[in-house]
């Protein structure tokens, strides 16, 4: 568990420092129109570090042996993990809609164990109604893919 916690406190300072370093880069001041474009990362980052600090001290002076998980522990994780990570690939091939639609229907139907009027409703539904909030009414582009292409989007 300790190690657990020291390498994640470390890979989190990692990403502070990345964003403390491009925060510096757009500037961190004020201007003539209120804060620039990096003053927020800039302190956001500032705080991520002094956690990240906070946490990798405390993990030092632990002195815990039990393990970060264990084999009953690790399965709920990989559950949720798997097909999340399969989202995220399907999504670079097929577009967000799509994506979250299987993602929707499989989740539902494996870890929810829904009838499969429920999850066809649900994964057609929400994919819609998420293309009409954001496409159509914010005007925020979406990844989109063949599907939406097809349907002159």
């Amino acid at each position: 568990m300790r190690a657990a916690d020291l390498v994640t406190a470390l890979v989190l300072m990692a990403v502070g420092v990345l964003v403390l370093a491009d925060a510096l880069r757009l500037g961190i001041g004020w201007g003539t129109d209120g804060p620039r474009s990096g003053f927020f990362p800039f302190w956001l980052a500032v705080l991520l570090l002094v956690c990240c600090l906070a946490i990798g001290a405390q993990a030092w002076r632990a002195r815990v042996t039990k393990p970060f998980v264990s084999r009953e522990g690790l399965a709920p994780v990989l559950k949720m993990l798997l097909p999340a990570t399969a989202a995220v690939v399907v999504t670079q091939f097929f577009g967000l809609y799509v994506a979250t639609a299987l993602y929707m229907g499989f989740y539902m139907r494996w870890i929810g164990r829904h009838s499969w009027l429920a999850v066809t409703v649900m994964s057609l539904a929400f994919p819609v109604i998420t293309f009409v909030i954001f496409e159509r009414w914010f005007l925020v582009p979406m990844p989109k893919g063949p599907l939406e292409s097809w349907l002159g989007y």
